[in-house]
């Protein structure tokens, strides 16, 4: 039996009649009953400072390297001393620019170390050999950089930029549009590996033929070609066969790459080995990534260094061969009296390229004929570029003459160099 108090045997021992406990009422709130809240509790004044004592406080208070009290004083101060307010806010302005915003992409190497780490674990049946990693790396980043795109990013307006031997030159399209051009310039290389190849599945592969001033077969004329069979401006769906044609070139070149002939890949007025090729197509999907990166506003850094490397030593290796080509279209001052006339392999004038910055090295440019040995006894000129401002150049994307280059010896040898690298860019 329950002798509790709220028994009411229990209630009659003590007096009391039989009741529920009693609950308390709700209490009101001051806001309901009219009444004045009470102040708050003011935080504890800080230190009583000097003026002069308080500005010199001001670049610490920008820096946020203030005390909990110094800070308190400076900010009660700014309050009440407009010149003072004023500086604080010139010096926060400056502390933005010691800061500039990062960029929100991975680490372009993060993705290699990644699975070199579980390659040592366990190795790949058929390994991805490293010449083809600077394309495997690239292609994934941009894919990764479009992945969360809507479609108002993939119509957004692009524009391609380039040097045609002259002067710089400039075509505009879209996100799309830029991603259907490479995947009919990578098509060149799945064919050669024996793929399908866009333009035939588009049918425009008839189209790719020569117009005034386009090469047959050349990635300029693919890309027209396919933009004129395109019934539709390009959309969002080419990303999935971009996507899996990347992938399928790294698979096939990984077979490729450990048989006894390596496949050449015609790009129209030039052939390229496979590994260059691929080299090539890195560079390029780096270039036009950023560009789709710079039109939606978003940051984009450069490849890892070992792969920049390979790009730039491309370029370098390929700069003797602009330099003749420039030279038979007339747009190049001609060797020097019987300079154009060395053997072949016989050591000719030469400059020196040096590349500073990740991913660079030094080369020594024969710049008589394609064919001479280039020789530091030989050596005529000197050349420096950071490694990002070189790769720009050479994509089109930085005049010659405006090159922030550094240079010493013969001015004509350094101008022509730096406008055969500007001529190694196309759409």
């Amino acid at each position: 039996m329950n002798d509790g108090p709220g028994n009411p045997e229990e209630s009659r021992k003590h007096g009391g009649q039989d009741r529920a406990p009693r609950v308390p009422p709700p209490r009101a709130s001051v806001e309901d009953g009219g009444r004045t809240p009470p102040p708050a509790p003011r935080p504890p004044a800080g230190p009583a400072l000097e003026h002069r004592v308080l500005m010199s406080l001001l670049g610490a208070w920008a820096l946020a390297a203030c005390s909990a009290e110094e800070t308190a004083a400076v900010e009660e101060h700014l309050g009440e001393c407009g010149p003072c307010a004023e500086e604080a806010l010139r010096l926060r302005d400056a502390v933005g620019l010691l800061h500039p915003p990062e960029s929100l992409d991975l680490d372009p190497g993060l993705r290699t170390r990644v699975l070199d780490t579980c390659l040592e674990r366990r190795s790949p049946r058929i390994p991805v050999p490293s010449w083809a990693a600077p394309y495997d790396a690239e292609t994934a980043r941009l894919d990764a950089l479009l992945q969360d795109f809507g479609d108002a990013e993939w119509h957004a307006p692009v524009r391609l930029r380039w040097f045609d031997g002259r002067e710089p030159a400039a075509r505009r399209t879209t996100v799309a549009g830029v991603l259907t051009h490479l995947w009919c310039v990578d098509g060149l290389v799945a064919s050669a590996l024996g793929l399908d190849d866009p333009l035939a599945e588009a049918g425009a592969d008839k189209d790719a033929q020569d117009s005034p001033g386009v090469v047959e077969g050349s990635p300029t004329a693919r890309t027209e070609a396919y933009w004129r069979a395109a019934r539709v401006p390009p959309t969002r769906a080419v990303r999935g066969p971009w996507r899996e044609q990347s992938h399928a070139v790294v698979r096939t070149a990984a077979f490729a790459g450990g048989s006894g002939g390596e496949p050449a890949v015609s790009y129209g007025e030039h052939t390229l080995p496979l590994r260059d090729a691929l080299l090539d197509r890195a560079f390029e999907c780096w270039v036009h990534a950023d560009d789709i990166a710079e039109a939606v506003d978003y940051p984009y850094e450069p490849p890892a260094p070992r792969h920049l490397h390979g790009m730039i030593d491309l370029a370098a290796r390929t700069l003797p061969q602009s330099l003749a080509a420039r030279r038979r279209a007339g747009l190049a001052e001609p060797a020097p009296r019987g300079r154009h006339l060395v053997a072949a392999g016989a050591p000719g004038r030469s400059l020196r390229l040096e590349i500073e910055g990740t991913g660079g090295g030094e080369w020594l440019i024969p710049l008589d004929s394609p064919g001479a040995a280039a020789s530091p006894e030989h050596e005529v000129a000197h050349l420096a570029l950071d490694g990002v401002e070189f790769c720009r150049l050479a994509a089109g994307h930085v005049p010659p003459a405006e090159a922030a280059a550094g240079h010493s010896g013969d001015r004509t040898a350094v101008r022509e160099v730096l406008l055969a690298t500007a001529s190694l860019s196309r759409l």
